[in-house]
């Protein structure tokens, strides 16, 4: 060891990684709008796998076969509308024999929302300080510039390597889950899987899951002047709802050790409602699409009949809904959850590379209440768990932002845990 506590290929590696080239590369990819389903999306897939190109990697870019993969009985759903879908994973070549390590990251971010809320072009990041603002930026083009700079790093180093790095850069990872699927699905694997999710600085062992459902409530129309002949949709649904509160706090009881900070870990949430086509006639159907949370280690198949269980109760006790029931379908994405086998290494090696990349304590540990890419590489017998740049709380909204510091701290974490790993 050096006198630094790092082995001289360790340190090597660390002292090149680039700051002024990390921040340059966000803007560069935050700039790209590549929303979910958009033809940007694509273009930077494209822009990623000339990046990958260039250190050197084995780069597989291939336009995703979207009939096929849907029809896939695994298929994780969408709710993005799609023409094309381009996957994007690269290996290093010169490796040894031994295990390979997967850097993994989505490369879609969601729409910008209302623009008046933000403080210019969501797509035209700002830096402030040491802070970089847009969209995307935590979520999670910040993981992915990490992954860039420790595979850099590690290229520059000229380390050798006993096993092989990996990246798989995806595509829908916000609807669903396909760029993920359609990796796996097209043989691209490894022996651990790094995913630079926003973690603030926790290690993320396990995720829930989330479904997305869609009711269908029936009324019975009539005109306005005389609703007592028709029965509103509106009315019906609304013991529905109160019902899906009882089963949310039915769910939330007793929560797995790993979720308990969480005051809501397995949220269920309604998030759109639309009744009626005319103000004078009385509703006679209401849709109302939400998202339901899965359990840790719970088989989605369980937390759908938990569902429609709990509605049909309702409905038999409702005069109306016992001859007219709820219609439950489950549209859109379907995340089940997953986790790190216990005792699995690659905890304390990312947990032990943090340490002493930042001269700081090892991460707390804890599961993430929302669904993501690792329940498939779990699932596909991958162990994976997230550690990342940013803070979840800013995703998805007009504040998104991340700080340089954070980026460069996972990066340099990446660097050792992947020399610790397959390094000589």
């Amino acid at each position: 060891m050096t006198t630094a506590g790092f082995t001289a290929e360790e340190a090597s590696a660390l002292a090149r990684v680039d700051e002024s080239a990390i921040v340059r590369t966000l803007l560069e990819l935050i700039a790209i709008p590549s929303v979910t389903g958009s033809a940007a999306e694509a273009e930077i897939q494209h822009d990623l796998a000339g990046r990958l190109g260039r250190l050197g990697l084995d780069v597989d870019l291939w336009s995703m076969d979207l009939p096929e993969l849907r029809a896939h009985p695994g298929f994780p759903g969408a709710e993005a509308p799609r023409e094309e879908a381009w996957g994007l994973a690269a290996a290093t070549a010169d490796g040894g024999d031994g295990p390979t390590v997967i850097l993994q990251g989505h490369v879609d971010v969601v729409p910008p929302g209302d623009l008046a809320r933000w403080d210019g072009d969501p797509f035209v990041p700002r830096v402030v300080g040491d802070t970089v603002y847009g969209r995307g930026a935590c979520d999670m083009k910040a993981g992915l510039v990490a992954h860039l700079a420790a595979l850099t790093a590690i290229r520059a180093s000229g380390v050798r390597l006993r096993g092989r790095v990996a990246a798989h850069f995806v595509v829908g990872e916000e609807d669903g889950g396909l760029g993920a699927f359609g990796t796996l699905q097209r043989g691209h694997t490894g022996d651990a899987c790094l995913i630079t999710e926003p973690t603030n600085g926790t290690l993320v062992t396990a995720n829930a899951g989330a479904l997305t459902f869609r009711l269908a409530v029936p009324g019975l129309a009539a005109h306005a002047s005389s609703r007592d002949e028709g029965v509103s949709a509106v009315d019906a649904y609304l013991p529905v709802h109160q019902a899906l509160a009882r089963l949310e706090a039915e769910r939330n009881a007793s929560p797995d050790p790993l979720m308990a900070e969480y005051r809501i870990p397995y949220a269920l949430s309604v998030g759109t409602l639309s009744a009626g086509d005319w103000v004078s006639t009385v509703p006679d159907l209401l849709m109302a699409e939400g998202r339901l949370g899965v359990r840790l280690d719970e088989d989605p198949e369980a937390a759908r009949a938990h569902l429609e269980q709990h509605l049909a109760k309702v409905c038999a006790a409702d005069p109306w809904l016992r001859d007219h029931p709820v219609e439950v379908t489950w549209p859109g994405g379907q995340f089940a959850s997953g986790r790190l086998p216990a005792g699995h290494p690659l905890r304390d090696i990312v947990g032990d590379a943090f340490a002493d990349a930042t001269g700081g304590p090892r991460p707390r540990e804890r599961g993430a209440p929302y669904g993501s890419d690792l329940r498939l590489y779990t699932a596909a017998g991958v162990p994976a768990l997230q550690f990342g740049p940013g803070d979840v709380r800013l995703a998805h909204s007009s504040e998104e932002r991340v700080r340089v510091p954070d980026i460069v701290d996972v990066a340099r974490t990446l660097v050792l845990a992947v020399l610790r790993t397959v390094g000589t």
